[in-house]
């Protein structure tokens, strides 16, 4: 049970480490941190919730590892928090065919229960990510309207030892919107910087919506290649081929909508990111974003380089490189906020259904291998996971390393601030 104790201690401590963050200026990534927490504790809510009403005993919810800072019991299950905040978890006894439980416990294991509520409960954690990006989507929709496939100057860059870049030379200014490129409307957000890439030297008519009115504007794009934006490469001079640059800061064009169908919308925005996120997914574990990885690792010239181009990089990041954006998205403000809150959420619901132990997918995975394996009328058949384990170590073993690359590179190559 709690103590008086207990709670003074917790709460001088989260005092102390609130003033450290504050102090050294790390407020932002603190308040991310929390974020995440609650984002964590919310997916073992998933898995707490489904897992009592399935009938199962549920003896632990816990904020963080480590030593126990302050606990309650109410019922079987006791909640509190630990030392090291670094997620969250919920023990439901049973939930591999290893685990020693006690006899009397053992008709409410996980492992005891039927195939479709073992299904829910493993899946669960993923669910209420879809529903917190859903929820997230629905309030940046309602705020901030939607994204179209125009794209927003946000900024004009400054080149070094360069008085005027092709955009200033142009009039282009902050705040203007391109509708079309070539004469041809914008039907993709990307069209734009592929059109000024490759188009070094060439004459690039962007129509330009600048206060209700739209007019043709004329700009030729410079090869980016040693040019240098506040003492960053635009592209480095090793590279093979020439790559346009026009000096502008591009940002997606939203449009209001009816609220009505703001459901509609946040529904689409959801289905999209979750493409994408699944197709980044897929690359990242793919040999060529495996290659790309192990490229940036060792030339740091490359690394520099991913780092130094967020918006067109397909660099994946760690915990710590996801922390850093997060502060980044902080400060930057509430939308920023969303769009990457939203990002990782979705995230989370990926990766914890890939298909292997220890993730949630791998439990749910193994439930289906047994419904399968089961015949009609016959006991439940129980796979023996340990003869997983000489084909899961490679997978997991690829696993670290990628975790250790990427954290070496969020470390000595930060991404730079995509959020402006």
């Amino acid at each position: 049970m709690a103590n008086s104790g207990q709670i003074g201690r917790l709460l001088i401590g989260l005092a102390l480490v609130t003033a450290i963050f504050v102090a050294a200026g790390l407020g932002d990534l603190l308040l991310f941190i929390v974020i995440l927490v609650v984002i964590v504790m919310l997916h073992e809510l998933g898995h707490f919730v489904t897992a009592k009403w399935a009938g199962m005993k549920v003896t632990e919810y816990f904020v963080g590892f480590g030593p126990r800072l302050w606990s309650i019991r109410r019922g079987e299950t006791e909640y509190g928090i630990k030392a090291i905040p670094a997620g969250g978890y919920v023990r439901i006894p049973g939930f591999t065919v290893l685990e020693d439980v006690a006899t009397e416990d053992e008709p409410r294991t996980y492992r005891q229960q039927p195939f479709w509520k073992r299904i829910i409960v493993g899946s669960a954690g993923s669910a209420p990510h879809f529903i917190i990006a859903f929820v997230l989507a629905l309030i940046s929709v309602c705020a901030f309207g939607v994204a179209t496939s125009n794209v927003q100057i946000g900024a004009l860059e400054h080149w070094d030892g360069v008085a005027q870049t092709p955009a200033q030379q142009a009039g282009l200014q902050a705040g203007d919107t391109i509708v079309s490129v070539n004469g041809h409307v914008l039907t993709n957000p990307n069209t734009v910087h592929d059109v000024i890439t490759h188009s070094v030297g060439k004459t690039v008519t962007l129509g330009v919506e600048r206060d209700g009115r739209v007019r043709d504007v004329a700009v030729t794009p410079k090869d980016g290649r040693g040019v240098r934006a506040g003492g960053v490469e635009l592209a480095p001079l090793h590279d093979k081929s020439p790559q346009g640059f026009i000096g502008i800061e591009e940002g997606s064009a939203t449009a209001s909508v009816n609220p009505l169908h703001a459901f509609g919308d946040a529904g689409v925005y959801l289905g999209q990111q979750t493409k994408l996120e699944f197709s980044a997914l897929v690359h990242a574990f793919s040999p060529g974003g495996l290659s790309s990885i192990y490229h940036q690792v060792t030339n740091a010239k490359a690394a520099a380089h991913a780092a130094d181009n967020p918006g067109t990089s397909e660099r994946p990041v760690s915990v710590i490189g996801a922390g850093d954006l997060g502060a980044q998205a902080v400060h930057a403000g509430i939308q920023y906020l969303l769009e990457l809150l939203i990002v990782i959420n979705i995230a989370f619901a990926l990766l914890n259904m890939l298909p292997l132990m220890p993730f949630d997918g791998g439990h749910v995975g193994v439930a289906i291998y047994e419904w399968i394996r089961t015949k009609k009328g016959q006991p439940y058949y129980r796979a023996d996971i340990t003869k997983l384990f000489p084909f899961l170590a490679p997978f997991l073993a690829v696993l670290v390393v990628f975790a250790v690359s990427l954290i070496f590179l969020d470390i000595a190559h930060p991404i730079q601030n995509p959020f402006h």
